[in-house]
């Protein structure tokens, strides 16, 4: 009996590659399902407890964006030179607080900005609430009742009040998740729960400065107004973190989150008796 040797037809050849393309497109299909479960995995996590390390922007100008990061455009010192650093007075509310516990500070984490450090010397500070949108009636309310609890606890250590024209705030409260952060070295963005950034600008030959909150809709209950409280003390000048669990301005999130403290007041004491060119007229022209 004589050997056929198969030939391989066109046809033979088409149905082959088929099926290596089939199984190509089933891997792929595999692959993308689980980076897409692992990128919701991550954000539920990270937002649940947040990482303060990272929570303030620092610069001056307008935003924009560069190779996935955030730059601010110095416009003010570019252009002109800065006011004297000189301290204004302390606010009442300060001058009359007394810690009778002797707790002490952690006034050295805090390090000044090219403008100094960053005080208020108007008062009351005002702080706008943006309604959330998308939301029902009673879920917007909730939200701002609980911002709003965090404004009236720092209203004890300086005068606050909340304002319904944002275009005269001092500090804007958005809830609104803050941008992805790339860290050195990882392609995979990490989610944050909080942001506060500021932004300086003069009016009539005065430096002022103003303030944006963004929290993180995935916030909600004792989470929520812990991470306004926290983002409250960065925007009323302490610009930097805590190195203890008892303080609101430590640098993470924990489970039972911490009131004000005493250290957290003594901070923002000293800080309120720098000097600062916020506030402070410029003999020359800007």
């Amino acid at each position: 009996m004589s050997k056929h040797r198969k030939i391989n037809t066109p046809k033979s050849l088409f149905k082959r590659v088929k099926i290596v393309w089939g199984f190509a497109i089933a891997i792929l299909l595999v692959i993308l399902t689980n980076v897409q479960v692992y990128a919701i995995f991550t954000n539920f996590n990270l937002t649940k407890v947040p990482q303060y390390q990272t929570d303030i922007k620092i610069g001056v100008g307008e935003w924009e964006t560069l190779n996935r990061k955030n730059f601010f455009i110095d416009t003010i010192s570019q252009a002109a030179s800065l006011p004297p650093q000189k301290p204004h007075a302390l606010p009442s509310t300060l001058m009359q607080w007394k810690d009778e516990t002797n707790s002490g500070d952690y006034f050295t984490e805090i390090k000044p900005t090219k403008y100094g450090y960053l005080t208020w010397w108007q008062f009351p500070i005002k702080v706008y609430l943006e309604t959330p949108t998308g939301n029902n009636n009673q879920q917007s309310q909730e939200w701002v009742n609980t911002v709003s609890q965090a404004v009236e606890e720092w209203n004890n250590y300086l005068p606050l009040t909340i304002v319904e024209n944002p275009d005269a705030a001092d500090i804007t409260i958005v809830r609104k998740s803050p941008p992805l952060k790339f860290t050195n070295g990882s392609n995979i963005p990490r989610a944050r729960s909080a942001e506060t950034r500021y932004k300086i600008f003069t009016k009539d030959n005065i430096l002022y400065h103003n303030f944006t909150i963004l929290l993180s809709p995935s916030q909600t209950g004792k989470y929520l107004v812990a991470a306004a409280r926290h983002e409250l003390g960065h925007a009323l000048g302490i610009w930097g973190h805590s190195k203890d669990k008892g303080d609101a301005l430590y640098f993470s999130q924990v489970s039972n989150p911490p009131l004000i403290s005493p250290r957290d007041v003594n901070t923002l004491k000293k800080i309120y008796q720098q000097p600062t060119s916020l506030g402070w007229k410029n003999d020359l022209e800007m």
